[in-house]
C-alpha cells in the first residue's frame, strides 16, 4: 500500500457514499415536499432528469468540498480526531451550500421541512462518508502494523531517547533504517538497530537508504550544537522531526503526535491543508484570468521590447522550484541580447546590460507578468519565495543552510521579501531579504498572501519596482 492508492481509496469511498447519500435524500424530499408538487410517485420522482444527475453531479461537487478541506493531502498517518473534526466541517459547509443551491427552491408546507431537510441531510451525508472513511483509515492502520507497508525512518541520534523512538516507532509500523550518530559516528547497536554512520555520511547514507522522514531523536543540551545538526538535515527535502523539544531552537513548530509518540515536524509552516489547497485552486484561477485579460498588454509589451533591442520578447532561465525541483521561468527580457556571457550576474540599478524599456519594465514589475503562465502550470504560486538559480542557491546555503525549507512552498511572483526589501543585487543582499522570506515562511496564510498582493499592487502603482 502506498499513499497514491490509499488516497484513491477516499475518494472512491467519498464519491459512493456521497452518491448514496444523494438517493437517500431524494427519497426523503419526495415524502416531505415532492409528494404535493406534481410527483405521484416515488419511482417518478426518483426518474426525474434532475435527480438522476444529482448522482454524479453532487458527489462530483462534495470530492471538490473535500479536497479544498485538505482531507486528501496526507492519507497516510491520520489522527483519528482530525479525521472526524476535518470531516465534520466540510459536510456542515456542503451541507449549507447545497441547502441554498438546491433544497431552498423546494415549497414545503410548513417551514418546518427545512430544519428536517437540512438535518437529514447533514446526518446522512456525514454518517456514510464518515464511516467508509473510518474503515479505510482502520485497514490502513491494520496493514502498516502488518509490515504492509512501512514509512521508512532515519533517527538522528544514539541514546536512550533514540533508543526509546526508534522502539515505538517500530511497534507502530514504521521502518527504521538504523541510526546517524550526530557526534563519534560509530557506536554500539541501540534497541537492536544499527548505527550507520554520522552526519558527514549522510549524502551517501540518503543514496544507500532511502529515506521518507528525518527524527532528531538525541539528548544535546547545547542549542547551537542541536541548531547545527538541525539545518543540516534541512536540505534534504523531506520532513524533519523532533522527539522531546526542550530548546527554544526555533521560534515555531508544528506538533504532531504519531499515535502515542510526540514528534515536533520543524520543517512544517503554520499553513493548513485546506489553506494549501485554497491558495492553489485561487491562484489558478486567478492566473487563467489574468493571462486572457491581459493579453493585448502582452501582444504590446512584446512588439515594444522587439522594436528597441535585438533578441526574443521573452526570457526563459532555469530557477529551482517547489521540492527543489528545477523548471524555467518565463520573464519579459529587460537586458540585451547575451547580457550573461561572462556567466551568471545579478543585476543592479546602474545595470548598463538593462535596455531604456526594461527599466520601465522592472519599475512596474511589469517584466514579471508572463510568470502566470508558469503559475497556470503549477510551477509558481502567486505569492511565495522568489525562486533563484541553482549558482546563487549553493552560495547562500554555505551561510544559510535554513533556505532549503523555502523549497516546501511554491516560488511565487511576489513575495514578502520583494515589497519590503526589492530587488537583490549581490549575495549578502539576498541573504538579508531571505530573513523576510523565513518570517513569510513562519506564518504563511491566507491573510499574510492577500496583504503581500495589496502591497505589490501598490508598488506597482507608485512605480517602486527598483
Amino acid at each position: 500500500m502506498d499513499a497514491g492508492k490509499l488516497r484513491w481509496g477516499y475518494v472512491v469511498s467519498d464519491f459512493a457514499f456521497s452518491a448514496l447519500a444523494w438517493g437517500i435524500i431524494s427519497v426523503f424530499r419526495f415524502h416531505e415536499v415532492a409528494c404535493r408538487q406534481g410527483f405521484a410517485t416515488l419511482g417518478s420522482f426518483l426518474s426525474d432528469n434532475m435527480v438522476l444527475a444529482g448522482l454524479f453531479l453532487v458527489p462530483v461537487v462534495w470530492l471538490f468540498l473535500f479536497y479544498l478541506s485538505g482531507y486528501y493531502n496526507r492519507p497516510l498517518g491520520k489522527s483519528r480526531f482530525d479525521e472526524l473534526e476535518c470531516t465534520a466541517i466540510s459536510v456542515l459547509s456542503g451541507t449549507v451550500l447545497f441547502f441554498f443551491l438546491l433544497i431552498l427552491n423546494d415549497v414545503p408546507e410548513s417551514f418546518r421541512s427545512y430544519y428536517k431537510l437540512f438535518f437529514v441531510m447533514m446526518g446522512v451525508q456525514f454518517a456514510l462518508v464518515y464511516t467508509g472513511r473510518v474503515c479505510i483509515t482502520s485497514a490502513a492502520i491494520r496493514i502498516r502494523r502488518k509490515g504492509g507497508w512501512r514509512l521508512r525512518v532515519l533517527v538522528i541520534g544514539t541514546d536512550a531517547v533514540a533508543g526509546k523512538t526508534g522502539s515505538e516507532l517500530c511497534a507502530l509500523g514504521y521502518d527504521v533504517l538504523g541510526y546517524v550518530d550526530p557526534e563519534t559516528g560509530t557506536g554500539t547497536p541501540v534497541a537492536g538497530l544499527h548505527v550507520l554512520g554520522g552526519l558527514s555520511e549522510l549524502p551517501r547514507l540518503s543514496q544507500r537508504y532511502p529515506f521518507d522522514e528525518l527524527v532528531v531523536a538525541a539528548d544535546i543540551p547545547d542549542a547551537a550544537k542541536l541548531t547545527e545538526i538541525i539545518y543540516l538535515l534541512y536540505r534534504y527535502n523531506c520532513p524533519v522531526k523532533m522527539r522531546e523539544v526542550k530548546n527554544n531552537v526555533l521560534s515555531k513548530v508544528k506538533v504532531n503526535t504519531i499515535y502515542d509518540v510526540p514528534l515536533a515536524d520543524i520543517t512544517g509552516n503554520n499553513f493548513s491543508d485546506w489553506e494549501q489547497n485554497m491558495k492553489f485552486v485561487s491562484d489558478k484561477v486567478v492566473a487563467a484570468v489574468l493571462l486572457v485579460l491581459l493579453s493585448p498588454l502582452f501582444l504590446y509589451i512584446s512588439w515594444r521590447i522587439r522594436r528597441g533591442s535585438e533578441g526574443a520578447a521573452l526570457f526563459r532561465q532555469e530557477r529551482i522550484g517547489y521540492k527543489g525541483k528545477p523548471f524555467t521561468i518565463y520573464k519579459f527580457r529587460t537586458m540585451y541580447a547575451d547580457a550573461e556571457e561572462g556567466g551568471p550576474a545579478l543585476s543592479n540599478r546602474q545595470d548598463e546590460r538593462i535596455t531604456p524599456f526594461g527599466a520601465f519594465l522592472r519599475k512596474y514589475r511589469l517584466d514579471e507578468l508572463p510568470q502566470f503562465w508558469n503559475v497556470l502550470k503549477g510551477d509558481m504560486s502567486l505569492v511565495g519565495p522568489r525562486p533563484e538559480r541553482k549558482y546563487y542557491i549553493d552560495k547562500i546555503v554555505e551561510k544559510a543552510p535554513y533556505y532549503c525549507l523555502l523549497h516546501n512552498v511554491r516560488p511565487g511572483i511576489t513575495s514578502l521579501g520583494m515589497v519590503k526589501y526589492g530587488y537583490a543585487g549581490n549575495v549578502d543582499e539576498m541573504l538579508a531579504r531571505l530573513e523576510y522570506d523565513m518570517i513569510y515562511y513562519e506564518n504563511m496564510s491566507l491573510k499574510l498572501d492577500l496583504m503581500i498582493l495589496l502591497d505589490t499592487v501598490r508598488t506597482v502603482a507608485t512605480g517602486k519596482g527598483i
